[in-house]
């Protein structure tokens, strides 16, 4: 699933090449897509066709464009969604499920097309949804986010008994983080996923924190991180993170710290990466009986 580098790295290019533009006609291939649209598809394509997109904005992992009547469309990737900017007569990608079509000043016209192969993302209209649409509100900033409460977020990780990766992928306390920048930003804390957040001190948590901000800035340089071709920019280039990973996906690997091999141990229906030398699972409460 696309990670907040990843999505940020999409902003960027929806940022460079549609804000600014008029939406002139949408097409709406798979209804699917657009099933959290309070109008469904029909009232979808009524409520882009002759906005403006003014702006594009990211928390987390969503994703959305203000239009200049004040509403949003908003943007959920989900696992496999892509965002992509091509010209018109472009063949249509095997997965296209949504085509806008853009106008800019000049004239020249372009598509932005919503392309989701397992169509677990999505795009819908938030009503007066510019500023921060409704449906994300409780979501968190992320550590990328100049306004984010570094403070707060300690306090709050300090007072909770959850494995601290749990904590990591809850997208009430932070957002952004995925399994895959939580298994690395661990492995670079030195910090087993199971530790609860309450067992951990300040200094440790603002450590974690930090190596999260750290990973997540690398592969945003870098275009993200791609393991197939289900993640790609709004060019259709795939990120290249994924070479520079220390933990995730190199299970028997060594590690590059210790030498010990990784381990891989089942999480949440996915999988964590971590060095049994360099992060040393919690002990066990020992329990008594009478």
């Amino acid at each position: 699933m696309p990670e907040l580098p990843e999505v940020e790295v999409v902003r960027r290019g929806v940022q460079s090449h549609a804000v600014g533009a008029r939406i002139d006609a949408v097409e709406v291939l798979h209804d699917r897509p657009v099933r959290r649209d309070p109008g469904g598809a029909s009232g979808f394509v009524a409520a882009m066709t002759g906005r403006r997109i003014t702006d594009a904005r990211r928390r987390g992992k969503y994703l959305w464009l203000p239009l200049d009547n004040g509403d949003a469309l908003m943007t959920h990737l989900g696992m496999s969604g892509q965002l992509l900017v091509q010209q018109p007569g472009v063949a249509d990608e095997r997965h296209l499920r949504v085509r806008f079509l853009l106008r800019d000043d000049v004239g020249a016209h372009r598509e932005l097309r919503f392309v989701d192969q397992r169509m677990f993302g999505g795009v819908w209209c938030s009503p007066g949804g510019a500023e921060l649409p409704a449906e994300i509100e409780h979501i968190a900033r992320d550590l990328l986010d100049e306004e984010f409460d570094l403070d707060a977020f300690v306090a709050r990780v300090r007072r909770r008994s959850s494995a601290i990766k749990r904590l990591l992928l809850d997208q009430t306390l932070v957002s952004g983080v995925g399994n895959i920048y939580a298994d690395e930003a661990l492995w670079r804390a030195q910090i087993h996923g199971e530790r609860p957040g309450e067992k951990l001190t300040a200094r440790q948590v603002r450590e974690l924190a930090g190596h999260a901000r750290e990973v997540m800035e690398a592969a945003l340089a870098q275009g993200g991180t791609s393991f197939d071709a289900l993640y790609v920019n709004v060019n259709g280039e795939s990120g290249y993170f994924d070479r520079s990973l220390h933990a995730y996906g190199r299970q028997d690997e060594a590690c590059e710290r210790c030498g010990t091999a990784i381990k891989r141990v089942a999480f949440m229906n996915r999988s964590s990466y971590f060095c049994p030398t360099c992060q040393p699972a919690p002990r066990r409460r020992r329990t008594t009986s009478d």
